[in-house]
């Protein structure tokens, strides 16, 4: 039996993680973020994705992350830039970005709304890059 469900893990990421409202994401220019999308391949090819986002599937992200694993991503390396992640509703990014802090990440923050409230919200949406 488990003794702490999903809404209370939620409710202990959302005391830490920083939420950054829609209006936030869509407003900056800036090169220092770099949004990471944690959802299922078959969301990003059913419902395409932010352009210029990372894919890093929520299985696979604390090993893409840790330099010691076979399965670093450099893109993971850089101090310098905000990690902002974000799901379909919310849910997974806040879990992951929770994570990652515990990992020892500070440098990571997750959208409020998801990609859900990215569309509601007239973000620019692209196809999966397809591999190379």
């Amino acid at each position: 039996m488990i003794t702490k469900g999903y809404k209370q893990l939620l409710e202990e990421a959302s005391a830490v993680v920083e939420e950054v409202s829609m209006e936030e994401v869509l407003a900056d220019k800036s090169d220092d973020l770099v949004l990471v999308d944690l959802r299922d391949v078959r969301e990003l090819d059913r419902e395409g994705m932010i352009p210029g986002a990372v894919h890093a599937p929520r299985g696979m992200l604390e090993f893409w992350v840790d330099p010691e694993s076979p399965y670093h991503r450099d893109v993971f390396a850089q101090e310098d830039k905000t990690y902002l992640l974000y799901c379909q509703s919310a849910w997974r990014s806040a879990l992951a970005a929770k994570t990652l802090m515990d990992m020892g990440m500070t440098n990571v923050k997750h959208i409020a709304g998801g990609f859900k409230g990215w569309k509601e919200s007239g973000g620019p949406v692209g196809e999966r890059p397809k591999k190379k």
